[in-house]
C-alpha cells in the first residue's frame, strides 16, 4: 500500500545517479576503484587503520568474529533486543551467542552488569549493539572485556556514525562493523564496512573477504599480478562498484541528514512529553555527546498490557507505518532455549513500536504521527508504573 507517512525513506537525488553511472561508464563492476575511495572516505571519517567495505554488515560480523578465531565451543555475550544478524553472525563462527539484557525502558542498550554475569570460562567475547544509534557503555564493555581477555566486536548498525567520549562507535574493540541497507542513514541497499585498528586483524579481513585470495581481480587487471595463492578459506563478501559508488554520494549528504534526525528526535520527544508513552533515550538529547549521535530509529514504548497490534493497525489505516524493533532473538525457534529469560528485555520489547523517522520527514509529519498514536493508545495505562527490575524477576 502507499504510505501517507512511511517509515523511512531514502533520499536519492543527481548526485546518486550521476555516481551509479560512473562505474558503468569505467567498465568495471567488480571491487574496485570506487571502493577503494569508499573505504578511504570512511577510514578518514572514522578515524580508524583499516577498513574494508563489504556486501553487507551481517558479513562484516561474520568476519570480525572470523579474523578473531571465534568457534565451535567458544560462547560470545551479546543482547537479545537485537536484529538476528547478530546472533547469526555468531553462529556462523560456530560459536554459542549467550543473550543479556537490556538496561531499562530509558536505554534500550547492553546491561553491562548483567554481561558481567554470564562470563564463564568458555567466554570468547563481546558483541556491542549500538540500538537506535545511541552509543551503548562501550566504554565499560571495552573494560570488562580487558579484565577478561576477550574480544570486543561492536555491531554499528545503526550508529552511522555516532561518537562516545571523542571516538567513533566502531573504534572502542578489535573490530567495528557498520550497515548500509536500504533503512540505514546512508544506504546502497545492501552493503556493510568492518573496520580495526589491529594490523593482524586486518591482514586476515583482507584475506577473508575474498576467499583467502593473495590478490584481487583488480589487481591482475592493472598488471600488479599475474596469479595468486590462497591462504585461507574465505568468503565472497566483496562489494561491487556501483554501490560502493552510491555510498560515495550518500556520504556527502550524511551530516545533514544526522542534523535533521536529531531535530526529529526531538520533535517526538517533546510531542509525547506528559503522556503515557514512554520515549527511550529522551535524557541523551541533554548530553554533551547529543550533536554526535546519529540516531536511526525512533522508537517508542506503549503502557504495559497496550493491544500493540490494534495499535499499529490503527496506525495504517490513518496511513502511517510502523514496525517492531525487535523481538527478541533468545525467543526466536532458533535460539530458543528453554533455561533463558530475560523478563527486562521480554518487557520491553512487548512495549516497543517504532514510528517513522527520515530526513524528508516535516515537524508537521511528526505532530501528525504522535496525534495520531495518542488517538490509537487512548488513555490505556496512562496511570502504570514505570519498568522496574524488580518488578519482573
Amino acid at each position: 500500500m502507499g504510505w501517507n507517512i512511511p517509515l523511512f525513506e531514502t533520499d536519492f537525488g543527481p548526485d546518486e545517479l550521476a555516481a551509479v553511472q560512473r562505474p558503468i561508464k569505467a567498465g568495471w563492476l567488480t571491487m574496485g576503484e570506487e571502493t577503494l575511495a569508499l573505504e578511504e572516505e570512511l577510514r578518514q571519517r572514522l578515524g580508524v587503520k583499516h577498513c574494508f567495505a563489504t556486501t553487507n554488515c551481517t558479513a562484516a560480523l561474520h568476519m570480525a568474529g572470523a579474523a578473531l578465531g571465534l568457534g565451535p565451543g567458544d560462547e560470545v555475550l551479546c543482547p537479545s533486543l537485537t536484529f538476528v544478524a547478530s546472533a547469526n553472525a555468531i553462529c556462523y563462527t560456530g560459536a554459542t551467542p549467550v543473550f543479556c539484557e537490556c538496561l531499562d525502558e530509558h536505554d534500550l542498550n547492553l546491561d553491562v552488569e548483567d554481561a558481567r554475569r554470564r562470563i564463564t570460562g568458555r567466554t570468547r567475547a563481546i558483541l556491542a549493539v549500538h540500538y537506535a544509534g545511541f552509543p551503548c557503555a562501550v566504554g565499560e564493555l571495552a573494560a570488562l572485556a580487558r579484565e577478561h581477555g576477550l574480544a570486543l566486536i561492536e555491531d554499528c548498525a545503526h550508529a552511522v556514525f555516532s561518537w562516545s567520549g571523542g571516538r567513533p562507535c566502531g573504534a572502542f574493540g578489535d573490530a567495528g562493523c557498520y550497515s548500509f541497507f536500504s533503512n540505514k542513514n546512508i544506504t546502497c541497499g545492501e552493503g556493510g564496512a568492518v573496520v580495526t585498528d589491529r594490523d593482524d586483524l586486518a591482514e586476515a579481513l583482507r584475506l577473508l573477504r575474498s576467499h583467502g585470495m593473495t590478490s584481487l581481480t583488480l589487481d591482475r587487471h592493472k598488471g600488479h599480478a599475474f596469479t595468486y595463492d590462497v591462504l585461507l578459506h574465505g568468503y565472497n563478501y566483496r562489494i561491487d562498484e556501483i554501490r560502493a559508488a552510491l555510498l560515495r554520494a550518500q556520504l556527502t549528504k550524511l551530516d545533514g541528514a544526522l542534523d535533521r534526525r536529531r531535530a526529529l528526535f526531538v520533535k517526538y520527544k517533546e510531542a509525547l512529553a506528559g503522556t503515557h508513552i514512554v520515549v527511550p533515550f529522551a535524557d541523551r538529547t541533554e548530553s554533551a555527546e547529543w550533536p554526535q549521535t546519529a540516531v536511526h530509529i525512533m522508537p517508542v514504548l506503549l503502557s504495559p498490557g497496550t493491544d500493540r497490534r490494534t495499535v499499529m493497525e490503527g496506525m495504517k489505516k490513518a496511513g502511517i507505518q510502523t514496525s517492531i524493533h525487535y523481538r527478541p532473538a533468545h525467543r526466536m525457534q532458533a535460539f530458543r532455549r528453554e533455561a533463558v529469560r530475560l523478563p527486562v528485555t521480554e518487557a520491553v520489547a512487548a512495549r516497543e513500536l517504532t514510528l517513522p523517522l527520515y530526513p524528508g520527514m516535516t515537524d508537521a509529519d511528526v505532530a501528525t504521527v504522535c496525534k495520531t498514536l495518542l488517538g490509537c493508545t487512548g488513555s490505556q495505562g496512562a496511570d502504570s508504573e514505570p519498568l522496574a527490575r524488580e518488578n519482573l524477576t
